[in-house]
């Protein structure tokens, strides 16, 4: 080996294992064809409702899920799919859907459609049951308070971030 190589063969593997420790985002994990597909995922799950969209991205964007994705919790939950659905919902949702449990968590970790319904359905019950729009935002992550108050500072920031400080303005851009 070379003194030139050798004097970088330890910057080369400090790169090599710092790279390998950075956070991925969904970005990165999903593939462009993944990412165009939970596009038309989210647009048909609102229905023509702009702040449903919109909300439906500012969840997306704070979980930053993947398709594939299936995040263990410390208190053995999992996170499944692009927006992170928590496997605490698989047997309600195979209730609702006459599924089998296991059917339904692979949807959620493989389908980006499906997995974005479970979501859409996850915060209207949410909205339904709190009758407050960001109530509901930390209802879909949470039943804690203080847990809910964070992420809902985390998805507002995401919301402006994706779609501007006026994410909710009635004018049109």
């Amino acid at each position: 080996m070379t003194a030139n190589r050798r004097r970088f063969a330890p910057l080369v593997l400090l790169g090599v294992v710092t790279l390998s420790f950075q956070p991925t985002s969904a970005a990165v994990r999903s593939p462009p064809e993944h990412e165009a597909r939970l596009a038309a995922c989210i647009r048909n799950a609102a229905g023509g409702r702009v702040w449903l969209e919109k909300t439906l991205w500012g969840l997306r964007d704070k979980e930053g899920g993947w398709v594939g994705a299936e995040v263990p919790n410390s208190n053995g939950s999992h996170d499944l799919g692009p927006l992170q659905v928590n496997s605490y919902w698989v047997p309600k949702i195979a209730t609702m859907v006459s599924r089998r449990p296991a059917d339904v968590r692979a949807w959620l970790i493989t389908d980006p459609c499906f997995n974005v319904q479970a979501a859409r359905w996850i915060f209207l019950s949410g909205l339904h049951a709190t009758g407050d729009y960001w109530k509901a935002i930390g209802v879909y992550h949470s039943p804690t308070p203080s847990r809910q108050r964070m992420y809902v500072a985390s998805v507002s920031r995401h919301l402006e971030r994706r779609f501007g400080r006026n994410a909710f303005s009635a004018r049109r851009p």
